[in-house]
């Protein structure tokens, strides 16, 4: 038959956490941000170019890319790690990860000779950002009416967003300033 508990043994079992879960209250304001999710996709620009990443050469940049290619899948195919936010108004924080040979590089960015510089290094992603990160980004529709495309904008310099630029041959991969209500199409990512 079933076993009764009586309310003080309820009170003994405790609770395991596993890894990945994260207590949250909403009522604490906190602003530390905590991992949710993860998804795994490649990141496209207006040209349908995958962004691929070559640390070796340090450098991110947009190409066609072969569907034989996209299978080996070098550099192209991100973890987009989503954090809980109390400040929703923002924009969803994102990460970003790629793996290459076998090792994992996040995206952050890095003031280098008075310009912001997106840069990818090798390491993990933190499942818990205590408060601001240079690896964070707000995830937002690019347009009201286009709800398959997004922005990113760099959180912590609002009106910076990832971008490309054309450089010679190459579509790099950039940190841009658009001013508020400006669209610009090459900030313009589909995942």
């Amino acid at each position: 038959g079933r076993v009764k508990m009586s309310a003080e043994e309820i009170l003994v079992l405790a609770v395991e956490l596993g890894k990945n879960f994260c207590l949250y209250f909403d009522e604490l304001e906190c602003d530390a941000l905590c991992k949710e999710k993860i998804l795994h996709r490649v990141l496209r620009n207006v040209h349908s170019q995958l962004l691929v990443v070559r640390p070796d050469l340090n450098v991110a940049a947009f190409e066609d890319v072969t569907d034989q290619e996209m299978q080996s899948g070098k550099g192209m195919h991100f973890s987009i790690h989503y954090y809980k936010t109390t400040t929703p108004l923002a924009g969803m924080p994102v990460a970003f990860s790629v793996q290459v040979e076998n090792k994992s590089y996040y995206m952050c960015c890095e003031r280098e000779g008075g310009e912001m510089i997106v840069r990818f290094k090798e390491g993990e992603v933190p499942k818990e950002i205590p408060g601001e990160s240079n690896i964070i980004f707000f995830k937002k529709t690019f347009t009201s009416c286009s709800s398959k495309a997004f922005k990113f904008e760099y959180s912590l310099e609002r009106g910076m967003f990832l971008a490309f630029e054309e450089e010679g041959y190459l579509r790099k991969l950039i940190l841009k300033k658009v001013p508020k209500d400006e669209v610009d199409e090459t900030m313009k990512m589909s995942l």
